[in-house]
């Protein structure tokens, strides 16, 4: 089927307004399948589309579905920011504080306009952590193409679950982040083997210097992510959780291997349940049609 109106936006672009990962943003269509759903995101040449619900569900959130072009997915940090930015352009606020349900999970959001966009917030929740089995790491470190010589020689790789769990596996520098060349095919099977997302390659923040990452997700058909926002929760959770902290902060720049610059930002919290993130972005509305 034809689907009217659909916005795309370009979610979690650097600071300067470049790059971000485009979003095909629409109102859902109750009399559509998920079928349609799939191919709305290939038709706007994006990697991932947002459904916005045509009402509030009974707790009073708004229901937002995701689709790639292969899948529904249980969550997207990133469509999170774009529909969120969508929400508020839509009214004459310049604040808007709300509640999105989305993967059987309801939380909070908050989208602002600022200068170079409309930068948005939400709670991404608990996140839960484990080491990977040595096989499981030996597989994905396999399928990744990387050498021992590429790892980094203190961050050892972590399963990190905010609902999907995804691998995440640091680097030494940005010059072996950028020589990744995962093979496609193997990493597909191993993340469906071991139930997994897909998988984070990041070079830790340092200091004032933002980290950066990759991310590689052929299991739900994304070979690489301009922009994954919900791992970058999940690393803020590692790196809170490996330095025993009770808070931190961090910025990741990604894209760049796919010319297409963003950058997202998460803060980490240890509380009595556990680890909770936020994770947040700016976006740019870029056209309608």
């Amino acid at each position: 089927m034809l689907w009217p109106n659909v916005t795309v936006v370009d979610a979690c672009v650097r600071r300067d307004g470049r790059g971000g990962s485009p979003t095909a943003v629409a109102d859902d269509n109750p009399a559509a399948t998920d079928a349609d759903r799939r191919a709305v995101a290939a038709a706007a040449g994006t990697s991932h589309a947002a459904f916005l619900g045509p009402g509030r569900a009974p707790d009073g959130s708004w229901p937002v579905r995701f689709f790639t072009a292969t899948a529904e997915l249980t969550g997207c940090g990133h469509g999170t920011v774009a529909a969120q930015a969508v929400r508020l352009s839509r009214t004459a606020l310049s604040e808007l504080n709300d509640r999105q349900h989305t993967g059987g999970r309801t939380f909070d959001t908050i989208a602002i306009r600022r200068p170079a966009g409309i930068e948005v917030w939400f709670d991404q929740g608990l996140v839960a952590l484990r080491h990977p089995a040595p096989d499981e790491r030996a597989t994905i470190i396999a399928a990744l193409r990387l050498t021992a010589g590429d790892l980094h020689p203190t961050n050892a790789p972590r399963i990190a679950a905010p609902g999907a769990p995804r691998m995440l596996v640091a680097v030494h520098d940005r010059s072996a982040l950028l020589r990744v060349r995962p093979h496609l095919d193997e990493l597909k099977a191993a993340c469906q083997r071991y139930g997994l997302l897909g998988c984070f390659v990041y070079v830790p923040p340092v200091g004032d210097r933002p980290g950066a990452a990759r991310m590689f997700a052929p299991a739900i058909g994304v070979d690489e992510d301009v922009a994954n926002a919900n791992s970058t929760g999940c690393l803020a959770a590692h790196l809170l959780d490996t330095a025993g902290a009770q808070t931190v902060a961090i910025e990741v720049e990604q894209g760049d291997s796919l010319g297409r610059p963003a950058s997202v930002l998460a803060s980490a919290r240890r509380g009595p349940e556990g680890i909770t993130t936020r994770v947040g972005g700016l976006a740019v509305i870029r056209d309608r049609h």
